[in-house]
């Protein structure tokens, strides 16, 4: 089993930006999907975006969309979230995903959609 550490959550005042990785152990194209979900305390762990590996489709949460962009980078078999114009509503742990499913927009926000998942990287946004 591989596996996926994150990385680049640190505190960040509104408005800033900031560029989440996810390292995966072995080779980034043995999983078919890569997302990325976050958990604010005492809220249920959402789907942020998710990104087909070695294709074009990438799907984001209306929260994030045009804000967040989830990218791939194969030489290096890592996924990036990079989340701009952060909201105090951004702050939680931020978890990185894997799936050997492919991604479908009716699914990819799914938990039980990911098979390994990474220890989490946290964010905080003041005011």
């Amino acid at each position: 089993q591989d596996q996926l550490v994150e990385s680049g959550g640190t505190a960040v005042q509104a408005g800033g930006s900031l560029r989440l990785s996810c390292v995966v152990s072995g080779y980034l194209f043995s999983y078919t999907c890569m997302a990325w979900f976050r958990q604010a305390p005492g809220k249920e762990r959402e789907g942020v975006a998710a990104a087909y590996i070695g294709g074009s489709s990438t799907y984001y949460s209306d929260s994030v969309k045009g804000r967040f962009t989830i990218s791939q980078d194969n030489d290096n078999n890592a996924v990036y979230l990079q989340m701009n114009g952060l909201k105090p509503e951004d702050a939680a742990m931020y978890y990185c995903a894997a799936s050997r499913l492919r991604c479908l927009s009716t699914s990819w926000y799914r938990q039980d959609e990911y098979t390994d998942w990474g220890q989490g990287t946290q964010v905080t946004v003041s005011s």
